[in-house]
């Protein structure tokens, strides 16, 4: 076998790793995550698994961005060709509650789930959550600021304040599809986003 195909294989079974890992996570967190449930799952010794990762805290780690990745292509690239201020403010709301609407993680919000798991825990798994919702927030507050500026907004408007609003929005939003199963929630985040951005 040469090199290559050898390099290949082996981030092709780390890929698939990561996918596995990022479904059970989803569903039952990321401390559901065990290196022999990979093993059996996906037909490999846990030496294999661990091979991989070196030890579970990593595969937690490496499971975080590929969520973020997947984040970022169903929220954020779909909307960033928008017009920076209003208009892509109005379009990631669009996206983000869409990404919820349609289930692309099993267990919602994969970021919301391990955010609720890891909150009130010290560590590197935490220091992640907890700089992804930052530069979500960030995100948000700076098309916020963008409008402002360019009039979309009221002069007065605070970037903060709307930023904490329409993550409330689409927090609860997870809540209500994850918890309750209620169909009607997705519009009623869109009215919520929709009344806050036009008031």
């Amino acid at each position: 076998m040469s090199p290559r195909r050898s390099a290949a294989e082996a981030l092709g079974t780390r890929a698939a790793i990561l996918e596995r890992s990022v479904a059970i996570s989803s569903a039952e967190g990321l401390e559901g995550l065990t290196i022999g449930r990979l093993a059996l799952e996906l037909g490999m010794s846990k030496s294999g698994v661990l091979g991989h990762f070196g030890c579970k805290e990593a595969l937690q780690l490496a499971v975080l961005d590929r969520a973020g990745e997947i984040f970022r292509a169903e929220v954020w690239e779909p909307a960033r060709p928008a017009a920076p201020g209003l208009t892509r403010l109005r379009a990631l709301c669009e996206t983000w509650i869409s990404y919820l609407e349609r289930g692309v993680f099993p267990g919602g919000c994969f970021f919301v789930a391990a955010a609720h798991e890891f909150d009130g825990r010290p560590g590197p798994v935490r220091d992640v959550v907890e700089a992804r919702f930052d530069a979500w927030r960030g995100r948000l507050r700076k098309e916020a600021r963008r409008a402002v500026d360019a009039g979309e907004l009221p002069s007065g408007a605070d970037p903060d304040q709307l930023a904490f609003e329409l993550l409330g929005a689409v927090m609860a939003l997870n809540h209500a599809l994850q918890l309750h199963r209620d169909p009607e929630a997705p519009s009623r985040a869109r009215h919520a986003v929709r009344t806050r951005l036009d008031a």
